[in-house]
């Protein structure tokens, strides 16, 4: 006991720090797979659920009237958008590496407002390391899906009825929602940064911003409910 009251009171503050992010993650993850769950159950109450109908329907539409310069203004929009966002990836993991090659200066002015959390160089530099991992997987997410809309891009455009090409509607919404679905990663992690980067002034802050966090993206993700 008076090995583990002595281990405590010397890493308290490391133990409050990492204890936060576990309690954190497990809130954070717990709300995305009930979004999941929700979205396969009843699609119609959540905004990616009516969206991935709605591409479905939308797909249907196009290859069925021959809409093609819609489709190609649809997708150019959606290209730039996931492009854009791939690029502001690249910019940010750029600043996070010049942060971790200044660690030993920029560490101690962030500590100001750390009363409760760890003041190690190797955590903070540990807080740095999953920042930079999250927008790694935002980079690549955003590329994965410019790669998906430039696929659905000449998929849409093949007419139905030149042969045995296997290219239907079903199969052409399925790659468009893979695409957008990539899209929605990528802007998650972005959402889930503003908590790693508030964890860098202490867990408090990361605390807060996780219940603020989940207050809006339940707000966003969600569809009021109507009345038939």
């Amino acid at each position: 006991m008076n090995t583990i009251s002595a281990f405590i009171q010397t890493n308290w503050r490391y133990i409050v720090d990492m204890t936060v992010f576990v309690v954190c993650v497990l809130i954070l993850g717990g709300y995305q797979m009930r979004l999941v769950r929700r979205s396969r159950q009843s699609p119609t109450r959540t905004v990616s659920g009516m969206n991935a109908l709605a591409r479905t329907a939308w797909v249907e539409r196009v290859m069925r009237e021959d809409r093609d310069v819609m489709a190609v203004q649809t997708l150019r929009n959606s290209t730039m958008a996931a492009t854009l966002m791939a690029s502001t990836a690249v910019i940010l993991i750029l600043g996070i590496l010049n942060m971790l090659a200044n660690a030993d200066k920029i560490g101690p002015a962030l500590h100001v407002l750390n009363p409760t959390g760890s003041h190690e160089p190797g955590i903070w530099i540990f807080k740095l390391m999953l920042i930079l991992v999250d927008f790694f997987v935002a980079f690549f997410s955003f590329s994965l899906a410019v790669r998906g809309y430039n696929h659905v891009g000449f998929l849409i455009n093949v007419p139905k009825d030149t042969g045995n090409h296997g290219v239907t509607p079903v199969k052409v919404a399925l790659h468009l929602n893979r695409a957008s679905a990539y899209y929605g990663i990528g802007m998650r992690t972005y959402y889930f940064s503003v908590p790693l980067v508030l964890w860098l002034f202490g867990p408090v802050w990361m605390l807060i911003a996780t219940v603020g966090l989940l207050m809006i993206l339940n707000h966003l993700d969600h569809l009021p409910q109507q009345e038939d």
